[in-house]
């Protein structure tokens, strides 16, 4: 009797484990796992994220349209686990100063503006963070530019000691400067 409920747990967990995995293969196939890495000048930046595509919906808009990211709520900046951004030195994130470290990186969209955010939390990105652990909040333009299907973060040189971080999906863009400090 024993051997009989060993052998069912056992199966039970390999049944499991299975299942597991396959979620997890899933979720990666749909927004596969991204990151941008530059050294310029110094000033060195690494971020880690995840890359949805539009796959034919309204990826920003008003939750009437359907948008699949509805303005003024919070998005974590891509898909599955939460965007992180790594600065190997500090910086100035378009006018607030950022200590060197690694950080939770979201965003709240508007129509003309985004908020981005960082937090120096961490976890599962589904989930808003806690906003008491918010180290800048910087407004950024929303800029028009061609279709981009899956999600993707770029970093640029600017000029010595500096980067542009660049965000683009479907036919929205930010332009992010980023200063060594």
């Amino acid at each position: 009797m024993l051997k009989k409920i060993l052998i069912g747990l056992g199966v039970l967990v390999v049944i499991l484990g299975a299942a597991f995995g396959y979620l997890q293969y899933r979720n990666y196939s749909l927004s596969p796992r991204g990151t941008a890495e530059l050294e310029n000048g110094g000033l060195e930046i690494v971020v880690d994220y995840c890359r949805p595509s539009v796959r034919e919906r309204v990826v920003f808009g008003t939750e009437e349209e359907g948008a699949l990211q509805p303005y003024g709520q919070y998005w974590r900046l891509g898909a599955n686990e939460a965007t992180e951004i790594e600065f190997k030195s500090d910086v100035l994130l378009v006018d607030q100063e950022i200590k060197k470290g690694r950080y939770r990186m979201y965003a709240v969209p508007g129509e003309y503006y985004f908020d981005l955010i960082l937090n120096s939390s961490f976890g599962w990105g589904y989930s808003e963070p806690d906003s008491t652990q918010d180290v800048a909040t910087v407004k950024v333009p929303v800029l028009k530019s061609d279709f981009t299907e899956q999600f993707t973060i770029e970093l640029e040189p600017l000029y010595d000691n500096s980067q542009k971080l660049v965000v683009k999906w479907a036919e929205m863009k930010l332009e992010v400067p980023i200063i060594a400090q």
